[in-house]
């Protein structure tokens, strides 16, 4: 799925330029994929193409966006106000790739009531009444990781279905909602640890 998502972006790129055609190796050449592997990828979810013509950049965006579940808006509530939901409430791309913030909530008496972002941030304990209400599937997790758990829970008894989970915390959620988990410090953590490899690599490589 990770594949589908970078194949869409260089298709999208490239009908941005006006481009109507491409192979799979061209497409692969500028991802670093080889075009066996996307012809693999895409022959799990039917017939793309045509042998020695290459795909209808048009035709292929359209597909894989129908396969990416990107073809609909998918409206989503935010749980998390801080600085961190802030900036997620001003990230541009989340509209533009078809996620609304159709509600945000927080448990801070001094942000209930305000807006951010033209949205107003509201209590708690209206979230069961506007997730249902509003037919939101989709819930973004900013709060502390003290809350996380609870949050988590609270969005799939209102009938959330998946989770972006912001919080430093595993959310055990079983198969009640599927969750992706973006976790910062390990995001770093690993980029030290590769940066480090190429430090020691050259300093040995000195030596």
């Amino acid at each position: 799925m990770k594949r589908l998502t970078l194949y869409l972006r260089e298709v999208e790129r490239r009908l941005s330029q006006g481009e109507s055609r491409v192979s799979s190796r061209q497409l692969g050449q500028g991802l670093g994929v080889t075009d066996t592997q996307i012809r693999k990828d895409l022959s799990w979810f039917g017939q793309f193409g045509q042998a020695g013509v290459g795909y209808a950049i048009e035709d292929l965006a359209t597909r894989l966006r129908q396969i990416l579940g990107k073809d609909r808006t998918w409206k989503t509530a935010l749980v998390g106000a801080g600085r961190l939901g802030q900036a997620i409430m001003s990230y541009g791309p989340f509209a533009r790739e078809g996620f609304e913030i159709a509600a945000v909530f927080d448990a801070d008496p001094s942000l209930i009531g305000t807006e951010v972002g033209g949205r107003r941030i509201r209590r708690l304990d209206e979230l069961d009444q506007i997730v249902r209400e509003r037919e939101i599937m989709l819930g973004i997790i900013s709060v502390p990781k003290e809350a996380a758990q609870s949050t988590a829970e609270r969005l799939i008894e209102a009938g959330v279905l998946g989770i972006l989970n912001f919080a430093p915390v595993r959310l055990e959620v079983a198969d009640r909602a599927s969750v992706v988990s973006v976790d910062f410090s390990a995001r770093l953590e690993q980029l030290a640890f590769q940066v480090s490899l190429g430090l020691k690599g050259s300093i040995d490589g000195d030596d």
